[in-house]
């Protein structure tokens, strides 16, 4: 296979995020492809991105750098961008030059998934909802996506310019203690860790005991440890 192939598929609880398999390689040339599709997406109010680099076979230091140039656009727009499933000798080259700091990578498309829409307050259950459709332009079988679906089915008329603004109620109290901290920031991202200390330890997160050590490096992994960086993620989502 030469050069770098892009199949779309939207996702997720309002169907408002986009998965993107992407096949080949990525640099200089190839990346240009890739910048082209998202800057088309984010032009159609999509700003939501997942991408799966499971059969990216090699991804160059000069592809890395245009294609982590675009973050700054997909951010100002009120999205983020997720990696899934990168090779090993993929995922050197992604670390060596630190742009771990500036993307999160995930080791399964339900996993972006479901932060995407977890973080964004939506009631979910784990139902597998989608498939792939299958034409002449699939180079190979890409596998069907599980995701955490909304135990609320959507109303028929729902309003997709409103897909950013209507919440269903998480209740956070069955998170993770990572997901029940990334919870915690979005409503209330101005609190101090012994502040949110203490309501990680109320009835509605589940009373859950955390030291601020703990809490400290949690954060730290999250790239959250300062109020500022916290205020950033809440104003991101």
């Amino acid at each position: 296979m030469e050069g770098i192939q892009i199949i779309d598929q939207q996702v997720g609880y309002n169907d408002d995020i986009m998965y993107l398999k992407v096949n080949g390689y990525i640099d200089t040339h190839t990346s240009l492809k890739l910048v082209s599709r998202l800057k088309e997406f984010l032009d159609a109010k999509i700003a939501q991105f997942v991408l799966d680099l499971s059969s990216v076979n090699y991804v160059s230091s000069a592809g890395w750098g245009v294609f982590v140039g675009e973050i700054k656009n997909v951010r100002e727009s009120g999205g983020d961008i997720k990696l899934v499933n990168m090779v090993p000798e993929v995922y050197d080259v992604f670390e060596m030059l630190e742009f771990n700091r500036i993307l999160k990578m995930y080791d399964s498309v339900e996993e972006a998934i479901n932060e995407f829409d977890l973080i964004r307050g939506y009631d979910i259950t784990q139902t597998p909802i989608k498939k792939w459709k299958e034409d002449s332009t699939t180079i190979q079988s890409v596998p069907d996506i599980q995701v955490l679906r909304a135990t609320t089915e959507k109303k028929d008329n729902f309003d997709p310019s409103q897909r950013f603004m209507t919440k269903q109620r998480v209740e956070p109290s069955y998170l993770s203690l990572q997901d029940k901290v990334k919870h915690l920031i979005t409503e209330k991202p101005l609190l101090s860790m012994g502040e949110m200390k203490g309501e990680l330890r109320s009835a509605s997160y589940g009373k859950s005991k955390v030291g601020i050590l703990k809490l400290y490096f949690l954060l730290k992994d999250l790239n959250l440890e300062t109020k500022e960086k916290r205020h950033r993620f809440y104003r991101s989502r």
